[in-house]
């Protein structure tokens, strides 16, 4: 079946990953750490400027978000990890959310996780990694904000970058949300991944 990304429409938002229906579907998720650019990759990914809302303020996406691209296939975005101001209220429940969510979701076929570019791999996405690899997660690191690397230091990040998530420069993707690199091939993923 052909997935189109760009017609992606908002779906709904869950706080317990238990409250999510068990349909016949086909998931992908973003994760990454608050501030990396999720949701500026969903909406340069789907072509639209304000599917995922984009906030100022690193942790305003507080729960599982979903947008639908069609026929039971969807995109999620993950409330980001680390990031101290959210109420502790909120903070508290989401490892259990999210875990639960990747753990439990049988639908779900792929985490992308994104890490800043700008900055490289921060211990909590190393974290992340480890434990998504001790748990058999199937995932595929993209490295947010290419553009904010300047163009002389961009092969040593690439190498230090994929170094630090212990991985080959080649198993990165790299992408700019502002300058549309690496976009296409982004999106050629997340189509392989929902097309079943």
């Amino acid at each position: 079946m052909s997935v189109i990304i760009q017609n992606a429409t908002y779906w709904k938002s869950f706080e317990k990953y238990n409250q999510i229906p068990l349909d016949e579907c086909f998931e992908v998720v973003f994760a990454g750490r608050s501030n990396a650019g999720k949701s500026s990759a969903i909406n340069a990914l789907t072509n639209q400027k304000k599917l995922a809302h984009v906030s100022k303020l690193p942790g305003r996406t507080r729960l599982l978000n979903f947008f639908s691209v069609g026929d039971g296939r969807f995109i999620v975005d993950l409330p980001g990890y680390g990031y101290a101001k959210v109420p502790q209220r909120v903070r508290r429940d989401w490892p259990e959310m999210i875990e639960g969510y990747l753990l439990d979701r049988e639908t779900l076929v792929m985490v992308f996780v994104l890490v800043d570019g700008a900055i490289g791999p921060t211990p909590l996405d190393a974290q992340m990694l480890d434990w998504l690899r001790e748990n058999e997660i199937p995932h595929t690191v993209v490295a947010t904000k290419s553009d904010k690397v300047k163009s002389s230091k961009r092969p040593a990040r690439k190498r230090d970058l994929a170094e630090g998530c212990q991985l080959d420069p080649g198993d990165v993707g790299w992408v700019s949300s502002t300058k549309g690199d690496g976009i296409e091939r982004l999106r050629d993923l997340v189509r392989l991944h929902l097309a079943g």
